[in-house]
């Protein structure tokens, strides 16, 4: 879950090398730090905490490393060892002519670290990343050739990596590799960029490569060679990126989070555009590969995701399951990955994942594939990994999300299920012809009663400010929005560090409810439809314990004024859509509080946005 980027050129590196690094802050933020040539030596600058602290040791050195045109940086997410300057990467081989950068897990590292001792290498940190330095040292001591070192190196790791690696002794070159973990080449006038994410570099260049397993990459201010791992040249196929600097930008926003809140309405209609043109018209989803016959012979659906992404799944399964009448599993790709699945050639297997580089979900996908399943992908980055072992594929076009709590990219999700929903109930004619298209006509109107929302968020505000001092939280919810109070609760978690849990309202009284008093907020998530009446029981249970209660509701009921200290008010909505109206002002509520309290929001404690390590 690090980032790493990497620069080649005639430009001073160390202000690309920390902008980059800045622009992958999302990824890990526990330490940093840049290895550069300067004059006849690499030289290694390290800091713990944010990205702020570098640049401060970096203050304290410009003379020398101003003049330095390659090097390569790290942004950490710890995984072995503490946050500390002596795990911070780069990581160096004893004689520090050689330097290696390093995003992943390297799952065979103690016993290459005893190998490596056994040879004379002395350890000086707790990382599983000092192993590929020192083993990528042995061989270029034997070879003379970085390129060559690495590709025999690698032969020898087990586990996901991307690697960027520099050695004194060619002082003009940057080696990068990778296995199941993301990196891609930027590609400038005379100069190179590798990075984990093309953020790093879109405000220099939006032409890029994207490297696929096993390959080496030697990278030149005037030349890219990428070799697959037997050492035979791969042609190069050069992307034009389609992001534009300007979405890394706050835009007069206090947070990331709260800009891309308010471009949900607009990501819905991205979503919508091309694929829903009218009512009445059926949904297109011309890269989705599943046809009449193909839909009859599938006997189940299994949806693996992580996270947000797994709630977005779990109202995946309601509606689809709902309009489909093809029964719908929901799992945790971290759990999926470790038992014995029974899946084969009849199951649809969709794997849902923001970054499409989530470690868990690829090597589930991975193994339902291998059993014959078509794969389906739901995903931000149609460029990812896990787009590329689709069968088919389903963009959410969010764009690019920079703060770790996920808004706009878990509405752009739940829109790609409605679609694929209706898609697949077209096509099987298992819906009611007139309710679809009723039910298309609700799903294009979704955008302007999301920016009703955004237009009067004072009360949302206002339930925020009273709510911030307490220790714990709980949402309730039942049916399709089941899923809505557990990402709720996520994101309040998230950002504010405050104890939030989600609960089937049902389930109040089987054990929850022992924690009621009046010291416990409820927050109920109350839209009108099938189970409206259950819940607003359940809401009376709780506030018969003296809970303080919060209505999240679509209803114009007047007894709820008696029941709820706070009452939100959302638009009017069918109760299936009802998950994408009611998740905005959760969201609100979770950045005003996080506000409120001074923390982080972008880039709370502890966290990073794409989860690249299983």
């Amino acid at each position: 879950m690090c980032g790493i980027v990497g620069y080649v050129g005639s430009k001073s590196a160390v202000e690309i090398l920390l902008d980059g690094l800045e622009q992958l802050e999302y990824r890990g933020y526990d330490s940093s730090g840049i290895a550069l040539k300067c004059n006849d030596s690499i030289n290694v600058y390290k800091a713990v905490g944010k990205l702020k602290n570098l640049r401060e040791v970096l203050s304290n050195h410009t003379q020398e490393v101003n003049g330095a045109n390659i090097g390569i940086g790290h942004i950490r997410w710890a995984t072995h060892g503490a946050p500390t300057v002596v795990n911070a990467h780069p990581h160096t081989c004893n004689c520090g002519n050689l330097v290696v950068v390093h995003n992943g897990i390297i799952e065979n590292y103690k016993e290459l670290k005893e190998k490596l001792e056994a040879l004379g290498c002395e350890f000086r940190s707790q990382t599983d990343t000092e192993t590929v330095a020192h083993l990528v040292a042995q061989k270029y001591a034997q070879t003379k050739d970085l390129t060559k070192a690495v590709q025999l190196a690698t032969k020898e790791i087990e586990g996901a990596y991307a690697l960027a690696i520099m050695h004194n002794d060619e002082p003009d070159k940057l080696v990068i590799t990778k296995r199941n973990a993301p990196l891609v080449v930027g590609i400038g006038e005379k100069e190179y960029y590798a990075a984990s994410d093309i953020p790093a570099f879109i405000k220099h260049t939006n032409k890029a490569v994207y490297l696929s397993d096993n390959q080496v990459a030697t990278i030149t201010k005037d030349s890219l060679v990428i070799e697959d791992e037997n050492g035979n040249n791969v042609p190069l196929k050069i992307e034009q990126l389609p992001w534009e600097s300007v979405a890394l930008s706050k835009m007069g926003y206090k947070h990331f989070m709260l800009k891309e809140i308010h471009e949900q309405p607009d990501v819905i209609r991205n979503i919508l555009s091309g694929k829903l043109h009218t009512s009445l018209a059926p949904v297109e989803l011309a890269e989705v590969m599943l046809t009449k016959e193909s839909l009859k012979e599938l006997n189940r659906i299994q949806i693996i995701a992580c996270g947000t992404s797994l709630h977005a799944a779990m109202i995946g399964k309601y509606i689809i399951e709902d309009f489909c009448s093809i029964p719908v599993d929901v799992e945790a790709s971290s759990e999926y990955i470790y038992r014995k699945t029974v899946t084969d050639d009849k199951t649809l297997v969709i794997g849902v994942s923001q970054s499409g580089e989530t470690a868990d979900t690829l090597t589930a996908i991975k193994q339902a594939k291998s059993r014959g399943s078509h794969i389906l992908i739901i995903t931000n980055r149609p460029d990812s990994a896990m787009a590329r072992e689709a069968d088919s594929l389903l963009s959410v076009n969010a764009g690019i999300e920079v703060s770790v709590a996920a808004t706009k990219s878990y509405i752009a999700q739940l829109i790609s299920f409605y679609l694929l929903a209706v898609y697949m109930a077209e096509i099987k004619g298992s819906k009611d012809a007139n309710y679809l298209t009723k039910f298309k006509s609700d799903m294009l109107l979704l955008p302007q009663k999301i920016e009703e929302i955004l237009a009067h968020k004072e009360v949302i505000q206002n339930c925020a400010r009273k709510y911030s001092g307490t220790r714990d939280f709980i949402y309730i919810a039942r049916g399709i929005n089941y899923p809505t109070a557990l990402e709720g609760a996520l994101k309040l978690k998230e950002i504010s560090y405050i104890n939030a849990t989600g609960y089937p309202a049902g389930e109040l009284k089987h054990g929850p409810i022992a924690m009621l008093d009046d010291t416990m907020p409820v927050l109920s998530v109350l839209m009108k439809g099938n189970v409206y009446e259950k819940i607003l029981s359940n809401s009376e249970e709780a506030r018969a314990r003296n809970a303080r209660m919060i209505a999240l509701t679509n209803s114009t009921d007047e007894k709820l004024n008696d029941l709820f200290d706070f009452i939100i008010k959302v638009p009017d909505v069918n109760e299936l859509l009802s998950p994408i109206i009611s998740i905005v002002p959760l969201q609100l509520i979770a950045y005003y509080i996080a506000e409120f309290l001074g923390k982080d929001v972008d880039q709370p404690r502890n966290l990073a946005k794409s989860v690249t390590v299983e």
